[in-house]
């Protein structure tokens, strides 16, 4: 039974419980003990193990090795993925560094100015007070000049000469 304690010995201390229950059944309990203070809970979880004498001196020792391995292979687990999670906050970490690093060369410099460079700040523009927008107002169009308006009719009168004007042209391009 200690043969196959002794890895799980090397790692952690054990306390073990062995009960006289009824009859002849006997209590095992095998709990790890914490190495340190916020270390995970599963890695102490206990076994208890029930039994005749008989029957604990028959599976005791497998049921102990699969309780040991099972213990110590969740230990690595838990190991390699802190470390998994180590490296990539580092790794986190100075990318965003090297991009602050960047942000701040690529920003560009205030300029210093004296008084007479400083620009007036623009004045605010009053709203009418007694008027509320509303969902259906449309912005007024844009007033047309004549020479605009000349040019918007030479423009049409010229797409008007390029549409041809035989009707057979028109259904065989529908067809």
């Amino acid at each position: 039974m200690f043969k196959e304690l002794a890895p799980y010995l090397r790692q952690r201390a054990v306390l073990l419980t062995v009960t006289h229950i009824e009859d002849d059944q006997i209590r095992v309990n095998v709990i790890p003990q914490k190495l340190k203070d916020g270390e995970n809970a599963a890695l102490t979880t206990p076994l208890t193990v029930t039994g005749s004498a008989d029957e604990l001196d028959r599976d005791l020792p497998a049921t102990l090795v699969n309780f040991a391995s099972a213990h110590l292979q969740l230990r690595n687990t838990l190991d390699r993925a802190k470390a998994e999670m180590d490296a990539a906050a580092k790794t986190a970490q100075a990318e965003a560094r090297s991009k602050a690093k960047t942000t701040e060369k690529k920003a560009p410099k205030p300029e210093i100015t004296t008084p007479t460079d400083t620009p007036k700040p623009a004045q605010p523009v009053k709203e009418d007070p007694s008027r509320t927008a509303n969902l259906f107002d449309a912005p007024e169009p844009p007033a047309t000049t004549a020479a605009e308006f000349d040019e918007e009719e030479e423009i049409l009168a010229e797409a008007a000469e390029d549409e041809p004007t035989d009707e057979f042209h028109d259904l065989d391009e529908a067809a």
